[in-house]
């Protein structure tokens, strides 16, 4: 087996492609939704049982970190999907996570670790390298609370301050993690927040369907929410369950839809969908949108009209992480194809190079910017999964090319997904795993 230079050791995908997918699959639970949910439960320091949990790594070293940061977990009866997570009570030393380098939320301790311990010092976000995953708008919420916040060359550290009762904050642009770090604070502090341009993805409107479950009064709306303290708390441990992984059923979805196939996706709100079942439509992708699921039917015939992808934290917005697997699926589409990712303004530079790879030819308008002409005919090839999206878009290209497609950088994967191939296998695909 022939490597690409640079390319990573251990186990690899070997994907071949074969017949058109077909069948049903259940998603797990969002990773993106699982790590707020898990950090408001810990900074709010209420017990709470958490089902649908996904046994992905990012989630399993977060859940990890916060039982260093002060809360106590157990596992009920033999759900592994499930964690009852409770506060411990009275203070030790601030630990060090020298581990919370390895993801990008790593933020989300922050508020937990302020409710604990009344500071917190932390590596640099890492996980996927994808742009820098900057952080001084996350300062200027704690700022905004009077704590002091200081940074050095390998990470931060921010001490609480007493809490001012009120605070309103005003984002530049609708961050989720901004958001999320922002209601989370005020929950420590047992404040009242005015919050101005909040992101309003699910992952983080389910972070604020949580704290109303909890007795926390919310009033949402498109330009602003106000959180305010319970007058009282929710008695006894919540019982609360992290949503489908929209991701993940995109993911699936374009692979059907790459194969020429029909399936069933099930576990996802279909709301949350909605953006990718809109392009597949586009597209010429007959897909109906369930309650709790997603269908393609297999019949329809390419439109030949032009798909634009363009990430954006807007209301109804395109999530940034359904772009890679839909470039994958467009590839092979007829039509003249845009996609822009300024969220994330590495991520091309991961992708790109990986599609081209297994021949598939761009033009690059900017960094973040791309047009993309359909179809086009791929060859496999081995190609790396430098982060978690660009992973799964080589498993979709590599199950539309000649020949075999050898994928490497299987750590990447598992970070978001505890086992996406496994999924792709039960809907009939040509995927194996290999060691060497």
């Amino acid at each position: 087996m022939t490597l690409t230079p640079g390319a990573d050791t251990g186990p690899v995908l070997i994907v071949r492609p074969g017949r058109p997918l077909a069948g049903t699959v259940r998603v797990d639970g969002s990773k993106n939704a699982a790590l707020p949910l898990l950090a408001v439960a810990a900074a709010a320091r209420h017990p709470v049982r958490l089902d649908n949990v996904p046994d992905s790594a990012d989630v399993q070293l977060m859940l990890t970190l916060l039982q260093r940061a002060g809360s106590r977990l157990s596992s009920p009866g033999a759900d592994a999907r499930s964690v009852v997570m409770a506060p411990v009570e009275g203070r030790s030393p601030v630990p060090d996570f020298p581990e919370a380098g390895r993801i990008r939320a790593s933020y989300y301790l922050v508020p937990a670790l302020l409710a604990a311990f009344g500071q917190a010092r932390l590596p640099w976000p890492g996980g996927c390298r994808i742009g820098e995953r900057g952080m001084e708008l996350h300062f200027d919420v704690y700022r905004a609370f009077g704590d002091t916040v200081t940074v050095g060359e390998t990470g931060y550290h921010v001490a609480a301050a007493s809490g001012p009762g009120q605070v309103k904050i005003d984002l530049p642009f609708r961050s989720r993690g901004a958001s999320v770090a922002a209601v989370l604070r005020a929950v420590v502090g047992g404040d009242r927040l005015v919050l101005g341009n909040p992101n309003l993805s699910p992952e983080f409107t389910g972070v604020l369907d949580f704290l109303r479950d909890t007795g926390w009064r919310v009033d949402l709306g498109e330009d602003s929410i106000t959180v305010e303290p319970p007058v009282a708390l929710h008695g006894g441990t919540m019982k609360w369950a992290v949503p489908g992984d929209k991701i993940e059923a995109g993911t699936l979805a374009c692979a059907i839809a790459a194969t020429g196939g029909s399936g069933r996706i099930e576990g996802v709100r279909g709301q949350d969908i909605a953006p990718v079942a809109q392009a597949l439509a586009l597209l010429g992708i007959p897909v109906v949108v369930e309650r709790d699921a997603l269908v393609l039917t297999g019949r329809g015939t390419a439109s030949g009209k032009p798909l634009s992808a363009v990430a954006s934290l807007d209301p109804d917005g395109l999530d940034a992480d359904f772009e890679p697997a839909l470039m994958a699926l467009a590839l092979g589409r007829p039509g003249t194809h845009q996609f822009a990712d300024a969220i994330n303004p590495g991520r091309h530079g991961n992708l790109l190079p990986q599609l081209r790879a297994l021949g598939a030819e761009f033009e690059e308008i900017s960094p973040t910017e791309c047009r993309v002409v359909g179809p086009q005919r791929l060859t496999g090839a081995t190609v790396r999964a430098t982060d978690i999206r660009t992973g799964t878009a080589m498993l979709i290209a590599g199950m539309t090319a000649r020949g075999t497609t050898t994928v490497t950088g299987l750590d990447q994967l598992r970070r978001g997904h505890a086992d996406l191939p496994a999924k792709l296998r039960a809907l009939g695909a040509d995927i194996t795993e290999a060691t060497r």
